[in-house]
């Protein structure tokens, strides 16, 4: 008996041809998108010790350097707490002072925020314990009957960081370095820099690989990590073998122009 072949009508095939592209599309977008948790970030890859960059302004592209700092940034493993910690302190310079300092302690295991304190030569100091669930603006507890703008957004901006996976925004250049590099990836990345705004998913996207020239020619193949939001774009230059961030390049409003260069040595 001849099995009789049943050819579908092209008015059939082609609803069913969409609908399997638009089912591969939707899955090649959920495969090059990834949520920053727990479970895919690389705590081992940080490297310990002293790291400094040079911070500078261009009012224009074309322009002189202005407003130039030093930032040191000190990375060490430490227990705290009965916990494996990661403890990052910074160090922020301009010509003549000393303009901020920051001690920020972070689960070995995945980076979660475990302390913050900070000071600010213009803004004052802040502390947020991520354990007892309490914070300190300008050396006043902070709670649920505050009603000054500044400090009700500072407190209920921390509590919505309980409870949740976060990576504490004031350490991006530590940040970076632990995610799971692929070309074309985005990753979203639960950010929250304590004492401002509160946590939110932000989108940086692996664009492609450059070499950076350094030291004695020596070629260092980097992924490049774009951020872009109205106003702003953001370029990180991040060496593959290493994983450190080496350059950041931020045009601001198309007007003006920040670069954070890492510094291979300095005393």
């Amino acid at each position: 008996m001849t099995k009789k072949t049943i050819q579908l009508p092209t008015i059939f095939l082609l609803p069913l041809l969409a609908l399997l592209l638009l089912a591969i599309g939707s899955h090649a977008q959920k495969t090059d998108t990834i949520l920053i948790d727990a479970t895919n970030v690389n705590t081992k890859v940080l490297r310990e010790g002293i790291h400094r960059y040079l911070v500078y302004f261009k009012m224009g592209k074309d322009t002189n350097r202005s407003n130039t700092q030093f930032w040191t940034r000190i990375i060490e493993r430490s227990p705290y707490n009965s916990k494996d910690a990661i403890v990052v302190t910074q160090v922020w310079e301009d010509k003549d002072t000393v303009v901020h300092k920051v001690k920020s302690i972070c689960d070995a295991r995945n980076f979660q925020p475990l302390y913050h304190e900070s000071w600010w030569k213009q803004r004052g100091s802040g502390t947020y314990d991520f354990l007892s669930r309490s914070a300190v603006l300008n050396n006043q507890s902070l709670s649920d009957a505050d009603t000054a703008r500044t400090r009700k957004n500072a407190w209920m901006a921390f509590k919505d960081s309980w409870n949740k996976y976060v990576l504490n925004w004031h350490l991006d250049l530590e940040v970076f370095p632990l995610l799971p590099y692929k070309k074309g990836v985005t990753f979203l990345v639960p950010f929250y820099d304590p004492g401002f705004s509160a946590p939110k998913n932000v989108a940086y996207t692996v664009i492609g690989s450059d070499m950076l020239q350094g030291y004695d020619n020596q070629k260092i193949d980097c992924w490049l990590l774009r951020h872009e939001e109205k106003g702003n774009i953001e370029v990180f230059w991040i060496s593959k073998k290493t994983r450190e961030v080496l350059k950041l390049e931020q045009e601001v409003n198309g007007k003006f122009y920040r670069y954070k260069v890492k510094l291979g040595f300095s005393v």
